[in-house]
């Protein structure tokens, strides 16, 4: 017997190693054409590092319908992985492992991707894929062999220049026609993480409609061996650069309902990308728009060790640190901060006292979602003769206080999942919507080459016209020429609603207590609960199964109402459309008071969403405390309720 495969039999006898890390360790050493795998697990071996075999190990990357993530640098890193070294820091080579980000598994999921996008246009052309990356380890790497593979199989390939925004790779594929596209990124996860994030011909994630044909492929593949089409017939590589810049940042001008707002706002902004993408279109954009931009010089860096935050993730107030304090130097009234691949933003503003204010996912989604409506109807774009074909969109983890904004102007709120490929599947249904022949009436190519006034026009006639949308996770969009939350597009929205603030008076905190005091004081709080490697894995499983078998029938002293258990019932949403199974757990308090209970679907925790909310009657100081006070009672029940099961 191979020596390796006898140490490895004894691990497993021993109880150190999982059975199916040891069939994945032979799965992969039989699908790689070289000894670096074997080599690479032969050290961890001789180190004895059960632990890192596990977690490696444990289970498959499964290319799912936001494709693949996982860690791309190990916990422990080998002496054959680490090699000469590579950029900034990391190691020559990414983790060997099945559950890992390495080529192996980008390959995998790039031939299936191509397959069915070439099986999708049939013989009477090629496939075109556009494929961007962010600033991570590895992701350019990736990318260049992305469309390496692509273009070898005799797909016509589009990549990036350099690093490029997620909401960017949306775009390009719509304006070139694209079949497909893949970013590599693993979003705001930390610096360890990759991941593969694939795009369908309307630019948007996959969805049920393909995923599942394309998943069989992508799964079926077990070497990375693959037969080259002849010369004669391989793909072009188009190298995209500053030119499809400036298609986008046009585009993104046409977000602005107000623009005369800008032209006498001189407010000064600090921007910090977090080493990532955001810096490329932002900061000229907002620039071009007439704000006074400072950056971040030391997070300027696209540097995928994201050197100065223990994580890039703009939610995270310790991310926006830097940025804040420059602010305070500089005298700035507002704090931008994007994530490593851009789609996501976190705000900071100054408030009445002068102090600068973190404002969370929900209230900046909020702000723009009132702005947005409200000035719909100021401009007569809404009417009463229209306002039925006007729809807001957020998830249902998302505040309902944009429930009753929607209700307040007498327009649609549409409930999606979460995920924005969601939001993005109804844009879709209502493009569609729209007769064929009156798109042509206005444009012979079609609906991508409409402008926003023709095609809002067509929308509030034929279909629903799409004002805004969001998730409280930080992500926003305000447009459909995109098909995935967009922050480069956030920080242009964003900017004309601090300027409509500006305009009356109000600072940024000032505006949204207005709101309140309208509506009624809405409070969200995020937690989880982070469980890592293959007992994390299988820990969460277990914890979300138990709220599945045994919803409580009690919370905080209030009895619950009501249980959705989005995983076995047969559950709707405003428009009539059936959600597809996800595993969330919704529980309606008697008091008011509700939560989620979700395992991420990227990233290892389980995560919980409180809601809570106070009528307009209360003062709205009291109110905030309140409503702060009921929801940290309510997360230490959770969480005590969560360690007993």
């Amino acid at each position: 017997m191979n020596p390796l495969i006898a140490d490895l039999e004894k691990a497993v006898h021993a109880g150190k190693l999982l059975p199916s890390a040891r069939e994945n360790i032979h799965a992969l050493l039989r699908g790689v054409a070289d000894d670096f795998a074997a080599r690479v697990v032969a050290e961890l071996v001789a180190n004895e590092q059960w632990g890192e075999l596990n977690d490696r190990f444990f289970k498959k990357l499964a290319f799912g319908t936001g494709g693949l993530r996982g860690r791309t640098i190990g916990r422990v890193v080998t002496a054959l992985e680490q090699g000469q070294g590579g950029p900034n820091g990391r190691p020559q080579h990414p983790c060997v492992g099945t559950a890992s980000m390495n080529f192996f598994n980008v390959g995998r999921a790039v031939r299936g991707l191509v397959a069915y996008a070439q099986q999708h246009v049939g013989t009477a052309r090629k496939a075109r894929l556009v494929f961007a990356h962010d600033t991570r380890h590895f992701s350019r790497d990736f990318a260049e062999f992305c469309a390496k593979v692509c273009t070898e199989l005799g797909a016509d390939a589009y990549l990036f220049e350099s690093a490029r925004s997620t909401p960017q790779l949306s775009f390009a594929i719509r304006e070139l026609r694209a079949d497909a596209g893949v970013v590599l990124t693993a979003s705001h996860n930390p610096a360890h993480d990759n991941g593969f994030k694939a795009y369908f011909n309307d630019g948007a994630q996959i969805v049920d409609t393909h995923a599942n044909a394309i998943i069989a492929l992508v799964n079926a593949i077990e070497t990375e061996t693959y037969e080259k089409v002849d010369p004669s017939a391989q793909g072009t590589l188009t190298v995209l650069d500053a030119a499809m810049d400036r298609r986008y940042m046009d585009r993104l001008r046409s977000l602005l309902m107000q623009p005369e707002l800008l032209q006498s706002s001189t407010a000064k902004v600090v921007f910090t990308n977090l080493h990532g993408t955001g810096g490329k279109i932002v900061v000229p954009m907002m620039r071009e728009l007439g704000f006074d931009v400072i950056t971040v010089p030391e997070q300027d860096i696209e540097d995928g060790r994201f050197p100065t935050v223990d994580s890039p993730n703009p939610e995270n107030a310790p991310a926006l640190k830097m940025a804040i304090e420059l602010a305070e130097k500089s005298g700035a009234e507002i704090v931008i901060g994007t994530d490593p691949d851009s789609d996501r933003m976190g705000i900071a503003a100054r408030d009445a006292a002068g102090h600068m204010a973190l404002l969370t996912g929900n209230q900046i989604g909020s702000l723009m979602a009132w702005y947005r409506v409200k000035t719909a109807f100021d401009l007569g774009w809404l009417t009463d003769a229209t306002r039925s074909h006007a729809v807001l969109i957020k998830t249902f983890v998302t505040t309902e206080l944009q429930r009753s904004i929607a209700d307040h102007f007498g327009i649609r709120m549409v409930d999606t999942l979460t995920g924005f490929k969601y939001i993005a599947e109804k844009l879709r249904k209502y493009e569609n919507t729209i007769p064929a022949a009156k798109i042509a009436e206005h444009s012979a190519d079609g609906y991508r080459s409409l402008t926003e006034e023709q095609s809002r026009q067509l929308r509030l006639e034929f279909s629903r016209f799409f004002v805004f949308g969001g998730e409280e996770s930080y992500g926003y969009l305000g447009c459909d020429f995109v098909r995935d939350k967009d922050a480069n597009g956030a920080a242009v929205m964003f900017a004309e609603v601090a300027a409509y603030a500006k305009s009356v008076g109000l600072t940024l905190p000032g505006l949204l207590d207005q709101i309140y005091t309208q509506f009624g004081y809405f409070l969200e709080i995020g937690k989880s609960l982070v469980m890592e490697g293959a007992d994390g894995a299988a820990k969460i499983a277990a914890l979300a199964a138990s709220y599945a078998a045994n919803p409580p029938s009690a919370c905080d002293g209030s009895a619950v109402v009501r249980v959705r258990d989005f995983a076995s019932q047969d559950l709707y949403d405003e428009e009539g459309d059936a959600l597809p199974k996800e595993k969330m757990l919704f529980v309606d308090l008697a008091d008011g008071r509700r939560f989620a209970v979700r395992p991420s679907g990227t990233e290892p925790k389980i995560k919980f969403y409180l809601f809570g909310r106070s009528s307009t009657e209360v003062p709205l100081a009291d109110a905030k405390s309140a409503v702060k006070a009921s929801l940290e009672s309510l997360w230490q029940w959770i969480e005590a309720d969560a360690a007993s099961r």
